[in-house]
């Protein structure tokens, strides 16, 4: 039975701008910024180092972790404006852009952030599949013998990861999603570690360290250019958290104030995430060299320990359900916030039910979100299904998105809210600050599109 159902709330259980009381703490944001950081692009990043050698690929990763905290430490302060401790609340990125840079800006904002949403959402329906079919493969040889055909498609496993986000994206708002957030990043640790641990184990067994200073080799110096910047884009996807970092803040509790806890937060979960990039990059190297898979955890051959391997991925599969809802949440709640001002009086947008199954808590149901995000999960395992190529599609996706949204505008913002005059010694730092990543990022982008394109079509 579905009854219609109507909430207020008291004002004793509002914050200042009345909306329901934050809870969000320094651990949750720690659990959050993991759950988002730590996903498919951990998995790239021993292929990343290979490409660029021993000393560019961990220098590189070390600048990666350097641009992501910088950018963290801008956008936070940004959270309230004019004043970052007292001033009104900017609830998501879009809101500080157009309240710091005015409307022009923000189009362009809204337009490169939900584009990367909509690509993460790909890009972990991949991943997913990836992991589940390196499963069934890992079985098969265990069960048949190194020399077996064990050969799978990816459909069949987009279509389930699919299906169980259909029944995810039904959690109502980024508020309702900490304990998901919390066993994600759980995952993160648990799948960080083995692969690690692989990597370490493999290093002992071959009984030295490979690769080489200058990377893998490559036909001619063409190849190895578009792999080098193929390599940054994928580095450039694996940081970065800024597009959904007002978010994350936008749940925490105050006093102290939401930038304080932020800023902490991001120092806590950069230097761990940190630790375990440079140890999932520079140990998959060393135990590859020049074979080095593109996906960590499908290099070791898919022999002993098999259930290792599988509990490797498993972990992957869980926390890429949360992760999926992380970066597809911020793109739920503007659509539907756009739609409830446009057509106020719509039951089919506005009216929320309670659904009461047997056995089951209540559910609160919404048809138009409903509809929505049904059709939302099934264009972006569509469109997975068609470019099914794991590292580029990452490069792609974290070039595009590295420099407007990590760098530009919260460098933009931050003088606005700082009124940093032209040409003083902080403008001058943060505009070459820009202008570096802003050809780092051309030169991914250039690369890993270059190589979905071989991909695809060569």
């Amino acid at each position: 039975m579905a009854v219609q159902q109507s909430l207020q709330l008291s004002s004793s259980t509002c914050d200042d701008d009345g909306h329901p009381g934050r809870t969000g703490t320094l651990w949750s944001c720690i659990a959050y910024i993991i759950t988002a950081v730590i996903g498919s692009g951990v998995l790239s990043l021993a292929w990343s180092t290979a490409q660029l050698g021993w000393i560019a690929g961990p220098v590189f990763l070390l600048l990666f972790a350097i641009v992501t905290y910088v950018s963290a430490f801008l956008l936070s302060d940004c959270y309230r404006s004019p004043d970052p401790v007292t001033g009104t609340r900017n609830h998501c990125y879009m809101d500080a852009v157009r309240r710091n840079l005015g409307r022009k800006h923000a189009w362009f904002c809204s337009l490169f952030q939900n584009l990367s949403f909509y690509g993460c959402g790909i890009a972990y329906v991949i991943t997913t599949a990836t992991s589940m079919r390196a499963i069934q493969k890992s079985n098969c040889y265990h069960k048949k013998g190194h020399n077996a055909s064990c050969n799978y498609g990816h459909t069949l496993y987009m279509l389930i990861f699919g299906v169980v986000e259909i029944f995810m994206s039904q959690i109502p708002d980024f508020h309702n999603m900490e304990m998901l957030s919390v066993i994600a990043a759980l995952m993160s640790f648990s799948y960080s570690f083995i692969g690690f641990g692989l990597g370490f184990g493999k290093v002992i067994e071959n009984g030295g360290i490979k690769g080489s200073i200058t990377g893998v080799s490559a036909a001619n110096i063409a190849d190895k250019i578009w792999l080098v910047f193929q390599a940054l884009g994928d580095m450039a996807f694996s940081y970065p958290y800024t597009l959904i970092l007002l978010e994350i803040q936008d749940t925490l509790k105050s006093p102290p104030p939401e930038n304080k806890t932020m800023k902490k937060a991001s120092m806590i979960a950069i230097f761990v995430i940190t630790f375990f990039y440079l140890c999932c990059g520079c140990f998959g190297y060393a135990a590859f060299g020049d074979a080095t898979p593109g996906n960590l955890l499908t290099g070791f051959g898919f022999y002993e320990p098999y259930w290792l391997i599988d509990f490797a991925n498993a972990c992957i599969i869980l926390h890429l359900v949360g992760g999926y809802q992380i970066y597809s949440q911020p793109v739920f709640a503007v659509v539907e916030r756009w739609s409830r001002k446009k057509f106020p009086c719509s039951r089919f947008v506005n009216s929320i039910y309670t659904l009461k199954l047997p056995m089951l808590p209540p559910v609160e149901m919404n048809l138009f979100r409903l509809c929505f995000r049904t059709a939302y999960v099934v264009s972006t395992t569509i469109i997975a299904m068609i470019f099914p190529y794991f590292n580029q599609a990452l490069g792609v996706l974290g070039a595009a998105s590295f420099w407007p949204l990590a760098v530009y505008f919260p460098v933009e913002m931050y003088f606005i809210q700082t009124k940093i005059g032209p040409w003083t010694k902080k403008w001058i730092v943060l505009r070459i600050f820009s202008l570096v990543c802003l050809i780092v990022s051309i030169l991914g982008l250039i690369g890993s599109v270059e190589g979905l394109i071989s991909a695809r079509f060569g």
